[in-house]
């Protein structure tokens, strides 16, 4: 019998853990039940994908079972909805079980749990069918959301060793699932193999059950919960017309959560975390906004021009060495942070000279700022971590911009509204960020001492600022940098930009927690020797294997800093950040003279020696790790390698910048989500088997008045209705090029497969290739060049329209160097002709029609016939091609895109190759004629020259 109360009769009761039993029972019918009956009625269907059925997929998706069939999708909705009930009820409970006076973690996890139960909702009932985007807006919120769930209820878990057990069980099980799950999916979307959706599929089920069992270990929880219904009004024994059923929940045992969350929330304090990453956001984005600029000048001098000095805007700091001035400007830091935003508001300059010297005087200030405040939070430590802080996750902030704005950052100085910059609101928000950040500081100016003595050298300090800060800058400034190293085309062997950028983020994120918790183990030999091994197998190796090594040394740098840094702020600034940033300069001209070594003074020595850069980079490191070592670590410090926050205040602080780390982290995850590529493309005629192919240098992605031109070229690509598209000049992953891939914006755009040809380690230009055909198999050669620059080349297989076609894409050697460039030429001849199937070269070859090279690349040689050996106006671009009928052929003029225009021709597959004979627009079928939107003024400066209009070909 139910007990009495003196307030009211209990009408019912029953135990909590029947809450908890009621979802998981329910959440499982949903599912389970759409599966059962989905396998009985629609099984071929369902198992069927984009690319196979059955019998070589045999077990089906989720998204496949519960979507749009009927019946399994009606069962599947009204079992989930009947578990809306226990789910509101289940996160109810859970929040009375943890929470506590001055605590906010339950609130927030509660909060979480209301926000997963919610889009759970709008993933069910808006079906990627109703409404594709929000459909993917709920689910990606849902699983972005299953991670501070997942553990804020492991940190809140009461004292019971089972139920903490099986929730580290199916947590684990749960987060090591998406790896596979990853990997088969892109198994199967990107390499189409047969039976790897059905493998995925699996791993998505595991995922789903993982999750409603991790919800259900409650029920240990909750058993100790009985949930009473009074009758406080004598209702039930007809003493009252009204009444009130109340639930009466009572709490068992407490938990502490970890020491660093422990605590009351402060938004005082978060919002200091948040404004001082914003400021080191706002560095990070004009320091690497510096070398695109002055890229910009040798891009026109073709050489040295000049403006090259303004690299040497960071050596600011050795201002410190003078003690008025270090006194003055530590005294008036927020000034120099302001001032440091000259580099925000260089967009307004129209002038591409005067641009680069506002771009420059922010990254002067900006440098001159960041060593003043870290020297003079020295004297408290866990105000300098905060700043170390700051800055580390300003450059994972950066590098998360670029990945969400396809390796532009929408605050640099060379984008603006029409290309797709956020510039306004960048500065609106830098602006109250530094005002907040820079409200208070540790010293006024005084040379407070750090505690403790000071050992080591500021010399070897410095040195291994430049090795940290070359690493940090040419290597994690963009996700996509190292997987790009490790890229050998197709068939896919390695990472993608897209979606395993994400990955490099969050071994950022993990390296600098290692850095903070561990500085006794970041700054020892052991892990310096990972750190090295790392780099060495990025620079050796390709593939999988090579991104390991990346991964490594990714850790690595990240877990540095806080160590270098920290030990950077003990020494005078002038001596370790002035020095640290002059070798940090040489380390940059270093990494491109490597490259450009065709084009410098005394070039030659360092010509493809990426080997020594790195080796130079992890040495520089090295000494600064030996001076670090030479400091005694604090008590703390001994204990284990570990350093917790000397007091509650500083752990309150140091997880306020965990909660931005993780805010960092899953918005990666969010982002790598939304960008990963459809691969359902399709050409712009396929009715005519035709192929419109392309070839343009682009200049590196930056227009004649210095702004980024991707938008620009994908709008003229969009409206040639371009096919394949080879584009040179195309390498920008180097830190004077900003760090950059424009093909990851226009193959995502334009809807077309991409090969970004030879990565950044092996010392070109660049040439890539675009293309709305399958890529099943690509090449990169380095072309022999034994004086003058490196001549790249991809030779690619496409499946168009079920025939296998090669497309070869080179750029050749300069003029200067004529050995190089007939060498080159016999070398692409003898590939060319090797080919069985129907070619297309798209090529810069620097020669005259019918003269020298011309006739080892057209003729018996090669077996390749020039797109219109009529076109005697050549010098650089030319199409050519063999075992495809040509029909029509156009140039088209650049505007202010770049220096050289855009040349297409047409093809038509499984056809014989033609005459030369011209013919008249009006017998060309529709579907292979050119766009007469380019015709007599054109658009936007573009339009059809040297013959007025496109050519057309019996």
């Amino acid at each position: 019998m139910a007990p009495k109360f003196k307030d009211g009769d209990v009408v019912a009761s029953f135990n909590g853990k029947w809450i908890s039993w009621s979802h998981t029972i329910v959440a499982y019918c949903a599912f389970l039940g759409a599966l059962v009956v989905g396998l009985s009625l629609h099984y071929h269907k369902i198992v069927q994908n984009e690319f196979y059925g059955y019998p070589q997929e045999w077990f089906p998706s989720v998204s496949s079972t519960i979507g749009d069939r009927y019946p399994e999708r009606s069962v599947f909705m009204l079992f989930i909805a009947i578990t809306s009930g226990p789910r509101f009820a289940l996160v109810a409970l859970w929040y009375i079980l943890t929470r506590r006076p001055n605590s906010t973690l339950p609130k927030f996890v509660a909060g979480i749990g209301l926000f997963r139960t919610l889009t759970c909702g709008g993933w069910t009932y808006v079906t990627s069918t109703d409404d594709h985007d929000w459909h993917d807006i709920f689910m990606i919120s849902y699983l972005v959301a299953t991670l501070p769930w997942t553990i804020g209820c492991i940190a809140l878990s009461p004292r019971n060793r089972t139920a903490l057990k099986y929730r580290k069980i199916f947590a684990g099980s749960f987060f090591g699932t998406i790896a596979p799950l990853i990997y088969f999916f892109i198994q199967h979307k990107v390499h189409r193999v047969a039976g790897a959706y059905t493998t995925y599929s699996f791993f998505e089920w595991s995922l789903v059950l993982l999750d409603v069992a991790f919800d259900a270990v409650t029920v240990i929880d909750f058993s100790n919960f009985e949930i009473v219904v009074k009758d406080v009004k004598g209702i039930t024994r007809g003493a009252g017309n009204q009444g009130v059923a109340d639930v009466v929940l009572e709490k068992q045992k407490d938990k502490e959560v970890g020491a660093v969350f422990a605590g009351g929330f402060s938004w005082v304090g978060f919002i200091d975390a948040v404004a001082n990453v914003y400021n080191g956001f706002v560095f990070w984005s004009v320091l690497t906004s510096l070398g695109v600029c002055v890229w910009y000048f040798p891009l026109w001098h073709m050489g040295i021009s000049g403006y090259e000095v303004m690299v040497m805007s960071t050596i600011s700091p050795f201002l410190l060495g003078i003690r008025s001035i270090r006194f003055l400007v530590i005294r008036n830091i927020r000034i120099c942070h302001l001032l440091a935003l000259s580099g925000l508001l260089a967009y307004l300059v129209r002038n591409p000279a005067n641009r680069l010297f506002a771009v420059g005087f922010g990254v002067w200030m900006g440098c001159l700022s960041w060593s003043a405040t870290f020297y003079a939070e020295r004297s408290q430590p866990h105000r300098l971590e905060a700043r170390i802080s700051a800055f580390s996750l300003g450059l994972i902030a950066s590098s998360l911009a670029k990945f969400a704005f396809w390796t532009n950052n929408p605050i640099w100085p060379i984008m603006h509204a029409p290309n797709g910059g956020w510039n306004k609101l960048g500065l609106a928000l830098a602006i109250p960020a530094i005002l907040w950040s820079t409200r208070t500081s540790a010293s006024s100016g005084a040379d407070l001492p750090a505690p403790g003595p000071t050992k080591g050298s500021s010399a070897l300090t410095g040195l291994g600022l430049a090795g940290l800060f070359f690493s940090m800058h040419s290597l994690l400034s963009d996700s996509s940098t190292m997987i790009l190293w490790v890229w050998e085309g197709y068939p896919v062997r390695g990472p993608l930009a897209v979606p395993h950028g994400a990955w490099t983020l969050l071994a950022m994120g993990v390296g600098l927690v290692i850095g903070l918790f561990y500085p006794t183990f970041s700054r020892s030999w052991a892990f310096y020797g990972i750190g090295s091994i790392g780099a060495a197998i990025l620079t050796t190796s390709s593939h999988w294997f090579g991104y390991y090594g990346a991964l490594a040394l990714t850790i690595y740098t990240m877990a540095a800093a806080p160590v270098l840094i920290s030990h950077a702020a003990r020494h005078s600034p002038a001596k370790t950040f002035g020095l640290g940033f002059l070798m940090y300069n040489i380390m940059v001209l270093a990494h491109v003279w490597i490259v450009a070594y065709a084009f410098v003074p005394g070039g030659p020595l360092m010509r493809e020696h990426t080997d020594w850069v790195m080796s130079a980079m992890m040495l520089l490191i090295g000494c600064g790790v030996f001076s670090a070592s030479a400091q005694p670590p604090t008590p703390s410090q001994k204990y284990k390698g570990k350093s917790p926050s000397p007091n509650p205040a500083a752990r309150k602080q140091r997880s306020y910048y965990l909660y931005v780390l993780l805010f960092l982290e899953l918005l990666a995850i969010a982002v790598a989500y939304l960008r990963f590529p459809s691969y359902n493309y399709t050409p712009h005629h396929p009715e005519t088997k035709s192929i419109t192919a392309g070839i343009w240098t682009i200049h590196f992605s930056l227009d004649n008045d210095m702004w980024s031109s991707e938008v620009r070229m994908r709008d003229l690509i969009k409206e040639m209705e371009i096919d394949v598209i080879g584009l040179l000049e195309s390498d920008l992953q180097r830190i004077i090029m900003g760090n950059r891939d424009t093909t990851q914006f226009l193959a995502e755009d334009l809807g077309m497969y991409v090969d970004y040809g030879p990565g950044p380690n092996k010392h070109t230009w660049g040439s890539a290739l675009l293309s709305k055909f399958p890529i099943v198999n690509s090449t990169h050669h380095l072309l022999p060049s034994p004086v003058g620059e490196l001549a790249p080349a991809i030779e690619a297989t496409l499946d168009a329209y079920g025939r296998l076609v090669d497309v070869f894409v080179f750029h050749s050697g300069q003029e200067e160097d004529s050995e190089d460039r007939r060498l080159q030429s016999e070398y692409l001849a003898q590939r060319m002709k090797a080919s069985p199937r129907p070619a297309i070269l798209l090529s810069y070859l620097v020669v005259k029609p019918g003269e020298g090279n011309y006739n080892t690349y057209v003729g018996e040689k090669s077996g390749m016939r020039d797109v219109d050996p009529s076109d005697w106006d050549r010098w650089c671009e030319y199409i050519l091609y063999k075992g495809l009928r040509r029909t029509g052929y156009a140039r088209v003029s650049r505007s202010t895109i770049t220096d050289t225009e855009l040349q297409v021709a047409k093809f038509v597959v499984d056809q014989p190759e033609g005459s030369n004979d011209v013919v008249p627009e009006d017998q060309v079928p529709p579907g292979l004629r050119f766009p007469a939107l380019f015709r007599g003024e054109g658009v936007r400066g573009h339009r059809y020259h040297v013959f007025d209009e496109p050519r057309y070909y019996a």
